[in-house]
């Protein structure tokens, strides 16, 4: 089990009863730098800083008991935001149509960044249409994606 797995089994399911959405979760390995952002949501899309700081404070005392991150580190609790990022497949689907933002680990047809509407969500991966070409990305290759925000 990876450590990303860890932290999540340990967490989420203090997020969820504490009535929120588990959005995903960035750990960020760093020496004394390290950081993990946890996002979380609730089903009408708002989430307050008192909210932040509760769920924050809870998930705090957790990993501090779990020691589940041995080295030290900051924890941030924040909302997905408008910019948000994807992390399962359900979410991209939520999407789908939409314009996102994608940093592939491994080149597809020569690009590994990709900027322009998701077309269409597979078991497998998503499609995006960049100046009229489609570009399949495996969900595998996905290093980071987010949704781009209208203003």
């Amino acid at each position: 089990m990876t450590i990303e797995e860890k932290i999540e089994n340990a967490l989420k399911p203090t997020v969820e009863s504490m009535g929120f959405d588990w959005w995903g979760m960035e750990y960020m390995p760093a020496g004394r730098h390290t950081l993990l952002r946890i996002f979380i949501e609730k089903t009408d899309g708002t989430v307050n800083s008192d909210e932040t700081y509760a769920v924050c404070k809870q998930i705090s005392a957790i990993l501090d008991v779990e020691d589940v991150i041995s080295s030290e580190f900051r924890l941030e609790v924040s909302s997905p935001g408008m910019d948000r990022l994807l992390f399962t497949p359900e979410q991209y689907k939520r999407y789908e149509g939409q314009e996102v933002q994608v940093r592939s680990g491994v080149s597809v047809l020569g690009r590994k960044r990709f900027k322009g509407p998701m077309t269409k969500v597979t078991e497998s991966g998503i499609e995006l249409e960049i100046d009229g070409e489609l570009f399949e990305v495996p969900f595998e290759f996905i290093e980071k994606a987010n949704v781009v925000p209208k203003f």
